[in-house]
């Protein structure tokens, strides 16, 4: 019976040692809470947007979703590019139109980096110039921001899976008129033969050739007027002329704009 006993309290005094142990990892600011340990199969998500109560409310909806988890939440592109190795999102929520650097060139300079991090586009306004910019820009998804919860978490789990998300107003919206000006603008690449020059390159050359301003050029481009400018260097220095007259002359010459 004696036996039994110290059996039972040698138990007994195992698990407070274990309790304790566990108590005492997650205590501290910088100690280890076993409790909250991120779970390999959530969906890592990032939040982008200037409006800090509609990323809040966006986190608070999703971190309803099992396997959801929000893993960071900024307000601008610039800080997401700055962020996006530490963070290492599956998928980044990201509006269009905020101060400084655009959703679309940020998820343009993002893609280019790590196509891996998918990107859905959120914003208050459907517009085809949008959506189309977007596209160009390897978005993944693109949904007003008055989207209904379940949709949301559809298109999460469809881009997840390796699929484009849009809904039926974006839908018939864009895409036979897009793929009709993709198709076009590949024939007239192919018979320009500009080999040397990017797509966005053809696209600021063709802007700047039609009479528009760099500041012009930035906001169809959803670029800063320092790109362009940029871009414009570039071109100049790879088709060997000297200044903006000169390249509205060979746009004309090889038919990339006509009079």
């Amino acid at each position: 019976m004696k036996k039994i006993c110290i059996v039972a309290n040698s138990q007994l005094y195992a698990l407070l040692l274990i309790t304790l142990f566990f108590v005492e990892i997650g205590m501290g600011s910088n100690t280890i809470s076993i409790f909250d340990m991120s779970k390999p199969d959530k969906i890592k998500v990032a939040l982008v947007d200037d409006h800090t109560l509609l990323r809040e409310a966006l986190a608070i909806t999703l971190q309803q979703i099992d396997d959801i988890q929000i893993i960071g939440s900024v307000s601008s592109g610039e800080e997401i590019i700055n962020k996006v190795q530490a963070l290492n999102p599956h998928v980044i929520l990201m509006d269009i139109m905020m101060k400084g650097m655009s959703g679309i060139e940020a998820t343009r300079w993002i893609k280019e980096r790590n196509s891996a991090i998918k990107v859905i586009l959120l914003s208050s306004e459907i517009k085809k110039e949008f959506v189309t910019a977007g596209i160009q820009a390897g978005i993944d998804g693109y949904l007003p921001k008055d989207v209904e919860k379940d949709t949301l978490v559809k298109a999460i789990h469809a881009v997840m899976n390796g699929e484009k998300y849009f809904n039926e107003a974006i839908t018939s919206l864009v895409f036979e008129d897009f793929y009709k000006k993709e198709k076009t603008t590949h024939s007239t690449q192919k018979q320009l033969q500009l080999t040397d020059l990017s797509k966005r390159e053809m696209e600021v050359l063709s802007l700047i050739a039609e009479g528009k301003s760099n500041k012009e050029v930035a906001e169809t481009l959803f670029i800063s007027t320092k790109t362009v400018d940029t871009h414009k260097m570039h071109i100049l220095d790879k088709l060997g002329l000297k200044n903006t007259a000169e390249l509205v002359r060979y746009a004309i010459k090889n038919n990339l704009i006509s009079l």
